[in-house]
């Protein structure tokens, strides 16, 4: 697997249509785009998560190239911990490791690259694939906020996820 920066004018009709179902974008942005995603809002998006906190977007790639995940990344370099965010995997390749591949790769360039001592992720409650996904990198929760979401009739709690640099599992290779 590779990582690259994520471009636009190629990668957006391709991850545009990773996203089907209404609730499952509700999990994935917690309302912060349109479903489904377009873009120009994702393009906003995007632009002010750079602007506000310095994001920026990558894409996974299989060996040859073809495009598996995408997630945003920054690091406050006041508190030394990365933040990954909007983390996506193509749905035909879920189930293949790609997911836990993907964020393996980004937590070392977190560390290796931007000196990140930890890495803090959220994940919706009722989003448990990605959760479970999270913990067998090695993310931990830290902490919930009650009902910060709600979706439908539905309240979702935000989980707080961080791995520290040097924990057991943070870059073992499977």
């Amino acid at each position: 697997m590779r990582l690259r920066p994520y471009i636009p004018s190629l990668d957006f009709d391709i991850i545009s249509k990773w996203i089907t179902q209404p609730r499952e974008h509700a999990m994935w942005c917690a309302g912060r785009t349109k479903f489904p995603i377009e873009r120009e809002d994702f393009g906003r998006l995007l632009d002010d998560i750079a602007l506000r906190c310095g994001d920026a977007p990558f894409l996974a790639t299989a060996q040859d190239g073809t495009p598996v995940g995408f997630f945003c990344y920054s690091v406050d370099p006041q508190s030394n911990e990365g933040m990954l965010k909007f983390v996506m995997i193509d749905p035909a390749q879920r189930g293949k490791g790609y997911g836990k591949e993907m964020l393996k790769l980004a937590v070392r360039y977190a560390f290796e690259f931007t000196g990140a001592e930890k890495v803090r992720l959220c994940v919706l409650s009722a989003n448990e694939g990605a959760k479970h996904c999270y913990r067998g990198v090695g993310f931990t929760e830290t902490g919930t906020d009650k009902n910060a979401f709600s979706y439908d009739e539905e309240l979702w709690d935000r989980c707080h996820m961080v791995i520290e640099k040097g924990g057991k599992k943070c870059l073992q290779k499977e």
